[in-house]
């Protein structure tokens, strides 16, 4: 169950106020906690504890931030139930996606813990000609600073964790906004590093509204911002200031199935669902836009169209449930809107396309023309277009017509395909036979084009948060 009521937190401290606003249970639509609302004067104070808070957090020592680190690994552990709940019922993300969502936010904390204690330089040899004898270089990393993070709805565990995560193991004290409909897994989190001895100050968890965030981003104390979400991520770059800026701002992710994949096409159907309607397809990564080959595109649409119709949409809450609701009614009638206009223009619906509320049912198009809004934009919603093509380099030139490059996926057995895959498409990550949904919490995660700037994975997220210092050194 939740809580009647969550304090947000400021420099480690949990806090009430006058100010609240309601979380919705995305199903029901009705009211299912309330969360406090700092003013701006707590946003001052909480940046001012992160600049205060910056020498201590950088003095704090790689083992005590591990420490910390594993904590919160084994309380989200013994939290396990409560967050999904609160997962299930904050973002209508079905419980068994829920749980494997806790499972993900534990194990990004304790890749953290790994890597605070790993965060290393090196020997830099500077003898380069004769004058330069005895010279040595000598390279370490150090904290940034303050830094700030904005992070969405559809992950509110795993995404808050890939930024904090990685502040607590690289030593930058951090205030963090989490989307304003699902607040309250980042508050738990809150709640747990406040039971930690990380320094006053070193933390902050805002639930702000609208323009109260303004700060995080002009803020010039703050040396990184960090924010995942729309396309408004460029608006934020550009009022940022001098601060380093990490984007990621999603995509319309393709995958290829070629020709040779007939004899798998049940595991690729799989995936493909998968891909495309898990969490209602309200992934950065959802698989947006299927490219198969001409010679097995007529057995894949069977079979996909036939698998999509067996999907199980209802409560998030029930076990057998796998399609739940778009995070509101405004979201499922704008995706309606697009797939009405697809079809105005000459796409043909395969299945699905109807709404009720902020249900809208699985959706797959087919013979959808190149400039149609669910082919151009990020659909973020339980939709997929099927193409055909004729060879590999149409496929190859037909991922890459997109304003976006975040990942992208090819079903193969050609060694030649995936690694004329991997030198050409245009993306952040390539994965090869499985959807571009993949993802592991290590890897180095985010995109070219519109889909944004920088990597986040726990150790590239590190690297961003920290900056090189060089030591030369003369030994005689």
């Amino acid at each position: 169950m939740l809580k009647k009521h969550y304090p947000y937190y400021l420099a480690n401290q949990p806090q009430t106020s006058k100010a609240s606003m309601d979380v919705l249970d995305k199903y029901s639509g009705k009211v299912a906690t309330r969360v406090a609302v700092p003013n701006a004067k707590a946003v001052e104070k909480a940046i001012a504890a992160a600049v205060n808070a910056a020498a201590p957090m950088r003095a704090f020592k790689p083992w005590a931030r591990q420490a910390v680190l594993q904590h919160c690994a084994a309380r989200f552990e013994q939290r396990r139930d409560e967050l999904a709940y609160a997962l299930c019922v904050e973002a209508g993300k079905p419980i068994k996606d829920a749980a494997g969502e806790v499972t993900r936010l534990i194990e990004t904390f304790r890749i953290a813990a790994e890597e605070a204690v790993r965060v290393n330089g090196e020997t830099i040899n500077l003898e380069l000609a004769g004058r330069l004898d005895g010279y040595r270089g000598y390279t370490r990393r150090v904290p940034l600073g303050p830094v700030s993070f904005i992070t969405p709805f559809n992950f509110p565990l795993n995404l808050v964790a890939h930024k904090v995560a990685p502040a607590i193991a690289a030593g930058c004290p951090f205030v963090l906004k989490p989307a304003e409909r699902t607040p309250i897994g980042a508050l738990i989190i809150g709640e747990v590093l406040a039971e930690t001895d990380l320094p006053r100050g070193a933390f902050s968890v805002l639930p702000l509204l609208g323009a109260q965030s303004t700060a995080l981003v002009e803020d010039a104390r703050f040396k990184l911002l960090s924010f995942t979400g729309g396309q408004i991520g460029w608006d934020l770059k550009t009022r940022a200031g001098h601060k380093k800026v990490t984007l990621e701002l999603g995509g319309n992710a393709a995958c290829i199935v070629d020709a040779d994949q007939e004899p798998h096409l049940d595991r690729v159907v799989e995936r493909l669902v998968f891909g495309a309607f898990y969490q209602s397809g309200q992934s950065c990564i959802s698989v947006q836009r299927i490219i198969a080959h001409e010679a097995i595109y007529d057995a894949l649409k069977k079979r996909l169209v036939a698998a999509v119709k067996k999907l199980k949409a209802g409560d998030p809450k029930r076990k057998d449930t796998f399609l739940g609701p778009m995070i509101d009614e405004a979201a499922a009638e704008r995706l309606h809107g697009w797939i009405e206009e697809a079809r105005r223009a000459g796409g043909k619906l395969l299945c699905g396309g109807k709404r009720r509320g902020a249900m809208l049912e699985a959706t797959l198009m087919e013979d959808v023309p190149t400039q149609a809004k669910v082919n151009r934009l990020e659909v973020f919603g339980p939709f997929a277009l099927l193409a055909r093509y004729r060879d590999f380099d149409q496929a190859i030139d037909m991922v890459n017509d997109s304003d976006f490059g975040l990942q992208a996926g090819i079903f193969t057995d050609s060694l030649q395909h995936a690694m004329r895959a991997w030198n050409e498409l245009d993306q952040g990550g390539v994965v090869v036979n499985d959807v571009p949904s993949f993802r592991v919490d290590n890897m180095p995660y985010g995109g070219v084009k519109l889909s944004g700037v920088g990597k986040e994975g726990v150790r590239y997220a590190i690297e961003d948060m920290t900056e090189i210092r060089l030591m030369v050194m003369r030994e005689s």
